[in-house]
């Protein structure tokens, strides 16, 4: 799950060096806090929350297929 929001990210923002995603599982339950660059931010969020609202409906979708919760929280680094 961590690689494929890190691979949505990269293709993405205009830095890919700067994308780093955390993951924090316990149980059933997994986290993503993905950081981004100051200047991408905007990409990863989209307009109106769009761009960043798909990529959790997908890491719902992978985290539910392996039988857990995905959140996916987006951070400016």
């Amino acid at each position: 799950m961590k690689e494929f929001i890190e691979f949505i990210a990269k293709n993405l923002v205009d830095e890919p060096e700067n994308v780093r995603v955390e993951e924090i599982s316990e149980d059933n339950k997994v986290l993503l806090k993905l950081h981004v660059s100051k200047n991408d931010l905007g990409k990863v969020i989209g307009k109106q929350g769009k761009t960043a609202k798909s990529m959790r409906t997908l890491l719902t979708a992978v985290a539910a297929k392996h039988n857990k919760s995905g959140h996916l929280e987006i951070d400016e680094g």
